[in-house]
């Protein structure tokens, strides 16, 4: 075979494999949905920082005030001690606090709890496949407020405000 077929060949097994990969690449991207106020939360189930199993599906009939944050996450340290404040006081209300850790280390996300004095379910999502694939969580820290219906009212992409906090936890008490 002489120098020019050899390197035709070799181009267009290049070319094929190329190909092939843009291919896979295209038809195997996943699809994330970015969930907007008015969607059904999608149900998840972590394991809180007792080894005990969480589902969103447990609180229906409940509000759910959903807090996705990160130890590092300055906003987050502002706005966890009001959360932590007003949980016990909306409990009683109907109103449930789950708090999402995003990727962290069990010690940081155990030294952190220890430091504010958390007591509502604390989980963390060490794959990120609730905070990525399900709730497509970018910014922290992120709050979805969902009613006792399982759906999402409110979508709160920053540090709130202790008066925020209790006008959102109010707004999702079952009636």
């Amino acid at each position: 075979m002489d120098k020019k077929k050899k390197r035709l060949m070799i181009r267009g097994a290049i070319l094929l494999i190329m190909m092939a990969a843009i291919i896979f690449a295209l038809t195997s991207k996943k699809e994330t949905k970015v969930l907007a106020v008015g969607d059904k939360a999608p149900n998840f189930e972590l394991l809180d920082m007792n080894g005990e199993k969480v589902k969103l599906s447990d609180y229906e009939g409940q509000g759910v005030f959903l807090n996705f944050w990160g130890t590092w996450c300055p906003p987050c340290k502002k706005e966890m001690p009001y959360i932590e404040e007003h949980s016990k006081e909306f409990t009683k209300k109907g109103v449930q606090v789950l708090s999402v850790n995003i990727g962290e280390s069990e010690f940081k996300v155990d030294t952190f709890i220890n430091q504010y004095g958390l007591t509502f379910p604390v989980m963390i999502d060490k794959n990120k496949s609730v905070s990525r694939n399900s709730y497509n969580v970018v910014p922290l820290p992120t709050t979805m407020l969902i009613d006792k219906n399982g759906i999402i009212k409110k979508i709160v992409t920053r540090e709130m405000s202790e008066a925020e906090i209790v006008s959102l936890m109010e707004s999702i008490q079952p009636e």
